[in-house]
């Protein structure tokens, strides 16, 4: 029998009117955003709705923003009865706490905290140094890894998102960021696109957010899942808190490894994907991987009263 994964979007799908039209529609998001205000300490649903579009990149703010686009989202569907069944979450860095606040592990206050906390020590790890992440679209994973360690020279440099089999991020410091885009156009790449983010996420550049998540996600109470979770980390499944635990510590400076993730859904044998939150990335990716998966996207009034 075929099964159904829940994907929740990660940093960049956030836009300036992102959940207005739930809002405006839904007194549940009304209720979840007034709690998100009290639990944050600022208005999100200001940013979110009105911008400006400078305050809603922020680290800080467009990680919440998404995660409550997201977890506002699986409230209406569960308001109207249509929260369809899953065997598996599994989100993009940070929509892994979508999916794990969504599969039971915390409630959504807790990683309401989490997220606000995480995109505040990356924020600050980004002030440290120079840093940002570029798409290469057209190499492969080894030729990837080959311009990393070529451009890297003396400075941080890793292959950080592992998004198709010819699409990858990388994260590092701006020079050496720099080598890399001119080094990736000379051996073949079709696309070199820099990334809008304020840092060099999922590198050793993140270290010091790291060791600061670490306390944080420690004091928090998770619980085991009610579904099957695939890691950034690792692309593997699992339901114990712990190891939940360790993944999004060691997601902070590792990569995040989604084309994997996939092809392990896919061996699992998930044959539906629905997205849920801003925008459709998660499901164009596996569009490369599965042509023949249904692929549902859930983040509007319109596809959650039509779905």
């Amino acid at each position: 029998m075929s099964k159904t994964a829940l994907l929740f979007p990660g940093q960049g799908a956030q836009f300036v009117t992102m959940a207005k039209d739930l809002h405006d529609e839904f007194e549940v998001v009304r209720e979840l955003f007034a709690r998100a205000n009290d639990t944050l300490g600022f208005d999100i649903a200001k940013i979110c709705f009105e911008g400006p579009e400078a305050e809603l990149n922020r680290t800080d703010v467009s990680q919440p923003a998404i995660y409550l686009h997201s977890f506002a989202t699986t409230l209406v569907l569960e308001s109207l009865g249509k929260m369809p069944e899953f065997d598996f979450a599994a989100g993009l860095s940070l929509g892994e706490y979508t999916a794990l606040a969504v599969a039971g592990v915390f409630d959504f206050e807790a990683g309401l905290d989490l997220v606000h906390a995480r995109g505040k020590f990356m924020q600050e790890a980004c002030d440290l140094a120079p840093s940002g992440m570029t798409t290469i679209v057209g190499l492969n994973a080894d030729q990837a890894r080959e311009v990393a360690d070529a451009a890297r020279q003396n400075d941080v440099l890793t292959v950080a998102n592992y998004l198709g089999d010819a699409q990858f991020a990388l994260s590092g410091s701006k020079a050496a960021i720099a080598r890399a885009e001119t080094l990736a156009r000379e051996n073949g790449a079709k696309m070199v696109v820099p990334l809008a983010v304020a840092g060099a996420f999922h590198s050793a550049l993140m270290a010091p957010a790291k060791e600061k998540l670490a306390e944080k996600i420690e004091s928090t109470e998770f619980r085991a899942p009610s579904c099957g979770i695939v890691c950034n980390v690792d692309a593997n499944v699992t339901d114990d808190p712990q190891a939940l635990k360790r993944n999004l510590v060691e997601q902070l400076t590792g990569a995040v490894r989604w084309h994997e993730s996939t092809l392990t859904l896919q061996k699992e044998g998930v044959a539906k994907y629905i997205e849920i939150g801003p925008g459709k990335t998660l499901t164009n990716l596996v569009k490369r991987v599965d042509r023949n998966a249904s692929r549902v996207n859930l983040g509007t009034t319109k596809e959650v009263s039509s779905n």
